[in-house]
């Protein structure tokens, strides 16, 4: 696009800008980026002029314009901030520090690099929506010439970012144009083949139908118009995106999709939304289920419109949306539709800053609790990716969340607080279990404890970013301490193998050789298992032979264990392993599910305290050549008040009363249910899994026992995995 193309789309819309502006901008781009040529062999300033065209469409202001030509001329070229600040004012050289990728630090890896620029970029946004928008606008650009890049795996990698990041925000900031293309860009480029052959049935069904679409939106605009509503109708495909993806979440073939036509009704007013809505719903049966009200509930990026199925014209199975002209503005604009250049620049900042974008301030809340950049990744798609429900507070006030959402994520939706403190919750009305998943319309009650605190299990069941990052947050606080504590008391078991005494002084002196901050930061090193206690021995006293290692670490191992021995056995705590830090984490082997009676060993695992095996556990091959994670532990029988989970193996008979059999035996047998999985099903028997709460080994076996003698039951074994 040449200059005055340029400046000519801009004055089409805004006959006030500031043409000066926009024709030094062009050419201080074209000088800086100079003989810069893409990959496609273009020259270069090609790409931010066409990235400032992408958003001449939206009708966006001459700063955003400005800043689209100058977004990579700090990056790229001799240009600095300083530069831009004089020659093109404040508000443009803001915008622009906000979309520049900064000046890389050193970092370990292409996902650290992702994580550490979408940090910087949703920091920038959140001063900017329009920082946004410009990388918005500068990604459907450099996806729609992805082809030139000769390396698959990096256009692999560029469109797995887009389709994770990108085509997300587009949707939460309403850009629908934006998401479909980066959708369908990085769909064509992540699976051809699926792409390609949905298609070619798309073609065929184009073919075989001929004006089938106009004949549908022909007949809805006269049975809208018989009952004296004027409207404006229409009609498309679904994107061969949105077909796949429905296909996978359904698991369905293309076949059996029945509603891959969509229409747009757009009438003149608010009333006439629900009226036209009842004379389609008179007119063609409604499909359960498809009916949604996004005008009295919006979704969190603004978007207003009634959506329905329906059984409509020729017995077409087709969604039909409806809304006002002013809906749908928005629904094609988004955000853009505010920063437009008729907006008041600070009444646009205090309306995406409103409610609408709640979510951009939760983002920023998680990158505040989140431990590292790919943790923040994977708590952001989380919070960006999932399909909203939506709920009330006990006020009524509303509230989106993700589907499968609990109460837990409500409260920390709430404030994080409430999250903190949450014990049990009411929905509507009724006392449920904190992992409940909450449904559209439901009311929700938190109830709260100022003594309560985030509890480690919460995390299995929340689906919320928010919600797990400050989940984790505690976690690791209070697994800190455990891992310091055992830390410490294995170097000190690891200093005495060799004849020495751990000072802190020397710790000290090795702390930046393993990238400790302190001396305490070696002790939970050493007790989450990230380091041995022999390398910080090796590292404190280099002259020590490497053939000492191997003896004293057996050393080490059996003296640790003796130590904790002697300390448990001293002490009455509700531990029900002797051998282990009072208070230690730990948890049990799904692989073997140990059982008191069973002789076990601890792994000491990284970032879970220790694990317990049977000692006969195929998993124990892998940690052979690790003798230092290995700890000699046993059951303390008489400190044991829990219950453990016995996994068994069991066919069953595929008739009536089976089920009701085998339960009742195991009832009576004193066991309790807590999972039951069916793993193969014919038409004579049931394989299945079953998990049952039991005291120790003894007490599963006779269980076992009870089962063998049952008639319905063909064969039972304890599981090992």
């Amino acid at each position: 696009m040449r200059q005055f193309e340029l400046v000519e789309r801009v004055r089409s819309y805004d006959p006030g800008a500031d043409e000066d502006a926009l024709n030094r901008a062009y050419v201080y781009a074209v000088q800086k980026h100079g003989s810069q040529t893409r990959a496609s062999g273009d020259p270069y300033f090609s790409h931010p002029v066409e990235v400032a065209g992408i958003l001449t469409r939206y009708k966006l202001d001459t700063a955003t314009i400005i800043t689209a030509l100058l977004h990579d001329t700090i990056e790229d070229t001799d240009a600095t901030a300083e530069e831009i600040q004089r020659l093109f004012g404040d508000d443009v050289a803001r915008l622009v520090d906000g979309v520049t990728k900064l000046t890389r630090i050193q970092l370990q890896s292409d996902q650290t690099k992702q994580a550490e620029n979408f940090r910087k970029l949703l920091l920038a946004m959140s001063e900017d929506i329009r920082v946004l928008l410009v990388k918005l606008a500068d990604r459907v650009h450099n996806m729609r010439t992805l082809h030139y890049i000769k390396k698959p795996e990096k256009r692999r990698r560029i469109a797995l970012e887009t389709m994770e990041i990108y085509a997300p925000l587009a949707e939460r900031i309403g850009m629908a144009e934006f998401k479909t293309e980066l959708e369908e860009n990085s769909f064509a480029e992540l699976h051809p083949d699926a792409r390609d052959s949905i298609v070619n049935r798309l073609k065929f069904l184009e073919e075989q139908g001929g004006d089938l679409v106009q004949r549908i939106m022909g007949e809805l605009n006269q049975t809208l118009a018989h009952s004296g509503i004027q409207a404006s109708l229409a009609g498309r495909e679904k994107s061969p995106y949105s077909i796949w993806r429905k296909m996978q979440r359904k698991d369905v073939a293309f076949e059996q999709l029945s509603d891959i036509m969509a229409f747009r009704v757009t009438v003149d007013s608010l009333e006439n939304c629900y009226r036209a809505l009842g004379v389609l719903h008179a007119a063609y049966p409604m499909v359960p289920g498809r009916f949604k009200d996004y005008i009295s509930t919006p979704k969190p990026n603004g978007y207003r419109s009634l959506h329905t199925g329906v059984i409509g014209p020729e017995r077409h199975r087709i969604e039909i949306q409806i809304r006002t002209a002013e809906m749908h503005e928005v629904a094609e604009m988004g955000v853009a539709a505010h920063w437009s250049y008729k907006q008041d620049a600070a009444a646009a900042r205090a309306l995406t800053e409103g409610r609408q974008y709640r979510w951009l301030r939760e983002l920023l809340e998680i990158l505040e609790h989140a431990s590292n950049p790919e943790e923040f990744l994977e708590h952001t798609k989380l919070e960006m990716f999932q399909d909203q429900v939506f709920c009330f507070t006990p006020k009524g006030d509303l509230i989106a969340l993700p589907r499968g959402a609990t109460p837990v994520d409500f409260a920390y939706n709430v404030h994080s607080e409430v999250g903190d403190r949450c014990v049990g919750s009411k929905v509507n009305g009724r006392m449920v279990p904190l992992r409940s998943q909450l449904n559209n319309g439901d009311q929700v009650e938190i109830i709260t404890n100022p003594k309560q605190t985030p509890s480690p299990e919460w995390e299995r069941f929340v689906v919320t970013g928010k919600a797990r990052a400050r989940i984790r947050r505690f976690v690791r606080g209070q697994q800190r301490g455990q891992n310091v504590e055992l830390g410490k008391k294995i170097l000190q078991q690891a200093f005495r193998s060799e004849g020495y005494d751990m000072t802190e002084k020397g710790l000290a002196g090795v702390t930046n050789r393993f990238r400790a901050e302190d001396v305490e930061d070696i002790y939970w090193m050493v007790g989450e298992g990230q380091l041995s206690g022999h390398e910080v021995v090796m590292a404190v006293y280099p002259g020590l032979k490497m053939a000492q290692k191997v003896g004293s670490m057996v050393s080490l191992v059996k003296g640790l264990a003796g130590a904790k021995k002697k300390d448990t056995e001293g002490t009455h705590h509700s531990m029900p392993i002797r051998g282990l830090i009072p208070g230690m984490a730990l948890h049990y082997a799904r692989c073997c599910h140990p059982l008191p009676g069973d002789r076990i060993v601890g792994i000491v695992t990284t970032g879970k305290g220790v694990t317990i095996h049977t000692i006969d556990c195929d998993q124990l091959e892998q940690f052979s050549e690790q003798p230092e994670r290995w700890l000699d532990l046993a059951w303390d029988t008489e400190n044991d008040s829990q219950h453990h989970v016995g996994r068994i193996n069991m066919v069953v008979a595929n008739e009536p009363g089976s089920l009701g059999s085998l339960s009742t035996v195991i009832a009576k047998n004193m066991g309790n249910i807590t999972n039951l999985k069916i793993t193969n099903r014919s038409a004579d028997f049931f394989d299945m899994i079953i998990d049952v709460d039991v005291r120790d080994v003894r007490h599963l076996v006779n269980i076992i026992a009870a089962l063998r003698a049952t008639p319905a039951v063909n064969s039972v074994e304890r599981a090992r995995r």
